[in-house]
């Protein structure tokens, strides 16, 4: 009996000793009634919590923690308002396969169904935008089913998942078994390809004339940089990138062709049309990248690696199909010698197109501060090394476009869901899990009004980010699209008076500076990269400025606008 009771433990202790064997580092969140008994275990230490200033805020930081670092970002949120402010993030790590662990706080078990106090049906509102969710009904299970989410969320094609908490039982005491089974039968992803099509793909690349790589996210969920560039210089076959895929393969790199799609490189788009074999490599043929798919690579053959079996001729009708982990596939490649394969001509034209339609800008105007070269002399400072966040918007594209991006998991940006306030806490959470890196947010002045209240926090845990708001004193890419496509009427989309962020950084005891000379950018950009606590940099950019080459929604990818 006494052996019994030394067993027993709250379910709030039960679910700490389970995300400590989870090996846990970090839990972003904010407490509320139906978690206070959860908190109350948190006080003792054992996991270190980070405490935003909105739900928000928790889950973008958590998922910022998560693509920098790999690991899943774990967030604690109470029940009602806190689960429904966090759905916006949620559904943000579902559209990029972001791996987290959700707990939201709950009623009491006899209170759910009965618009109890702070009751939201948390079960319902997440099962579209989680890979998996639970809610509690029996405290001894927690062990399992923390052990189930992990699994879920961090393999296969990742994701979030949503552990949902009614507050009793996180009071209740069980004597839980925590060498826990998985047992999963109908949760089997296949990682290993299947042989067969990898020797048909290579097969295909022995007789093709034009091949072509299209990387993307899964490259880098799947740690396959290394394996990628190998593949890509052994055979001189050129890339190109989706927005998330950036970083896989240096920009440096001769044979990469930058980013494709709507406001890819001439290179990389006119590619994407010529090619007579593509190869795509974890990424999904969103209508960013395939505006038109009727259109979209119609000379080529497709071959389409992806752990998803579900992404597999969803847009584009696929030729080879390869259900598999994209390291493991590229394994499988390289082990592959395939001999006479010669693409000089091809790659001539390719890096000629290359050279003669760089991204531009007007370099030699001294009237506004341009928003790209600000990216790119920061990328000069910073040689191309820092983990880079951005906000939504004109910034985020002039940051794929102009910062020289060298490794993976370097940039920390929202791409599926497009998310407007993701910059600040994003960056955050990626500082926190890479402290030794340095950390920029590029955002714009209407994304950082949505979730600035997070400045709070860095004085607080000692995070010495630069925050870099290009002040274009407008929604820009709301207004670069009803300048081309609305006949230039400006609804709602140019912000008539704003705050004074310089004030606003200091108001939260951390340096602000603002910029608003051309003449003197580079040195004060210098001079301000020289500190070394968190610094919010406003620089004030052309507010005309838009974001080109442009491929308008709908149109093919060789109909671009704005091409030099």
């Amino acid at each position: 009996m006494v052996e019994q009771q030394k067993k027993m433990k709250s379910g709030s202790r039960i679910l700490i000793d389970a995300l400590l064997k989870q090996k846990v580092d970090m839990i972003f969140g904010y407490p509320g009634g139906a978690v206070l008994p959860l908190y109350d275990a948190l006080y003792d230490g054992d996991i270190p919590h980070i405490l935003t200033r909105h739900e928000q805020g928790a889950v973008h930081a958590a998922e910022g923690y998560a693509k920098a670092t790999g690991k899943p970002g774990v967030v604690v949120v109470t029940s009602g308002p806190g689960a429904t402010n966090a759905l916006t993030g949620i559904a943000d790590a579902m559209s990029d396969s972001i791996p987290m662990i959700v707990f939201t706080g709950q009623v009491v078990t006899d209170g759910i169904g009965k618009d109890a106090f702070q009751e939201a049906d948390v079960i319902g509102l997440t099962m579209p935008i989680t890979k998996n969710n639970y809610q509690v009904r029996d405290t001894k299970e927690l062990p399992r089913i923390i052990e189930e989410a992990f699994h879920i969320a961090t393999t296969g094609r990742k994701g979030p998942v949503v552990i949902d908490l009614p507050k009793d039982m996180t009071v209740m005491e069980a004597a839980a078994d925590t060498e826990v089974k998985l047992h999963l039968p109908s949760y089997q992803p296949t990682i290993k390809p299947n042989k067969l099509q990898v020797k048909k793909l290579m097969e295909a690349l022995s007789v093709a004339k034009k091949p072509l790589v299209l990387v993307g996210a899964g490259v880098l969920h799947a740690n396959a940089g290394k394996e990628l560039v190998e593949f890509i210089t052994k055979y001189q076959v050129p890339a190109l990138s989706s927005l998330l895929g950036l970083g896989a393969v240096p920009t440096e790199q001769e044979l990469f062709l930058g980013m494709g799609g709507m406001h890819g490189s001439f290179a990389a788009n006119m590619a994407l049309t010529d090619c007579d074999l593509l190869i795509n490599i974890g990424s999904r043929f969103d209508d960013r990248l395939a505006s038109a798919p009727k259109e979209f690579a119609s000379n080529a053959l497709i071959a389409h690696i992806d752990i998803d079996p579900a992404e597999i001729g969803k847009i584009i009708e696929t030729d080879i199909p390869i259900v598999a982990d994209a390291k493991e596939t590229l394994k499988e490649m390289l082990a592959i010698d395939i001999a006479g394969t010669e693409w000089s001509d091809w790659n001539k034209l390719n890096l000629t197109r290359k050279k003669r339609h760089p991204f531009h800008y007007d370099k030699e105007q001294q009237a506004e501060i341009k928003p790209q070269k600000v990216i790119e002399f920061i990328g000069e400072l910073t040689q191309g090394e820092a983990i880079i966040a951005t906000d939504v918007g004109q910034h985020q594209m002039w940051a794929a476009q102009f910062y020289p991006f060298k490794n993976e998991k370097q940039l920390v940006t929202s791409g599926g869901l497009g998310t407007m306030g993701y910059g600040v806490p994003a960056a955050i959470g990626a500082k926190l899990g890479c402290p030794d890196k340095e950390v920029v947010l590029f955002v714009g002045d209407g994304g950082f009004q949505m979730t600035n209240q997070e400045l709070a926090i860095l004085n607080e845990y000692n995070i010495p980010i630069k925050i870099v708001i290009l002040n274009n004193q407008s929604l820009g890419m709301v207004r670069q699209w009803q300048e081309s496509f609305f006949n230039g009427r400006r609804s709602e989309s140019v912000f008539s008076s704003q705050p004074d962020f310089v004030k606003m950084a200091e108001a939260y005891h951390i340096k602000g500076v603002r910029i608003d000379d051309p003449t003197t950018l580079e040195n004060d950009l210098t001079t301000i990269f020289k500190e070394t606590g968190p610094v919010l940099i406003e620089v004030m950019v052309s507010p005309t400025e838009h974001v080109l080459p442009m491929v308008p929604a709908g149109k093919a990818n060789y109909q671009m606008l704005g091409v030099e």
